[in-house]
């Protein structure tokens, strides 16, 4: 299940894409199957990394000739030179993070200049609206701390150097799912209505029918849970970007 539209990233053979916190790999993973792309991802879990790694193999037959690797690290202090990667990925990252702005500082740093980076998080209204159905969504270890005005989020990533370049969402169809997650939050095991759009997701995401794929479509410019922002950090740079430590 993919955020990102690769595409939008331009990775070309020789390209260098990092994936900051990958969790168990998926964009990571995706990206190995693009030709002759390097794909890094990185995340503090240990217990994601090593999900994403045994996933590996299962990729391998089907990568024409990628490299991918995971590594433990720090979106807020990442283990890698400046200008190092072609293209970034952080997706559904920043609504976790209490200084998000150093991590924007740190994709400006590790991205070439002329590189891509794709930045994903909760749409508002829906977050929101799992916000006020339950408390243990957002107090939970390693939850959503804060909720995205995706303009405002833009216009801190303008800040930083980079230009924006696009704009999209995705997964309309799983909204309903975690309103109804946050619903029954307290319970355990999980109701019949949780299991079933469960199931229903499941067969979305093997079977891709044409009739939710259609739903999907149509409802994602108004509901789609993911915002995806596209932007890419000037070949020449005229001034000195701003920056925050706050």
């Amino acid at each position: 299940m993919l955020t990102v539209d690769l595409d939008k990233l331009a990775l070309a053979p020789g390209s260098v894409c990092l994936d900051v916190g990958c969790g168990e790999g998926r964009h990571t993973l995706a990206t190995y199957l693009i030709d002759g792309v390097q794909a890094l991802g990185i995340d503090l879990s240990e217990q994601d990394l090593d999900t994403a790694k045994q996933r590996i193999q299962d990729m391998t037959p089907h990568a024409p000739g990628g490299e991918v690797g995971f590594a433990a690290g720090d979106a807020t202090d990442l283990p890698l030179p400046d200008g190092s990667v072609d293209a970034a990925i952080a997706s559904e990252i920043l609504e976790h993070i209490p200084n998000y702005l150093a991590v924007l500082e740190e994709l400006w740093r590790v991205l070439k200049p002329g590189g891509r980076l794709c930045i994903s998080v909760p749409r508002q209204w829906p977050e929101w609206i799992c916000w006020q159905l339950s408390e243990g969504y957002r107090t939970t270890p390693g939850g959503h701390i804060r909720i995205f005005d995706a303009t405002h989020l833009a216009r801190e990533v303008v800040r930083q150097g980079f230009v924006l370049t696009g704009r999209g969402s995705a997964h309309a169809l799983h909204v309903p799912y975690w309103w109804l997650k946050c619903l029954f939050w307290r319970s355990d095991p999980e109701p019949w209505p949780v299991r079933l759009y469960h199931q229903l997701l499941v067969w979305d995401l093997m079977k891709r029918p044409w009739i939710t794929r259609a739903i999907d479509a149509l409802l994602n410019p108004m509901m789609g849970k993911s915002i995806v922002l596209y932007f890419t950090k000037p070949a020449v740079q005229q001034t000195a970007p701003a920056r925050s430590h706050s």
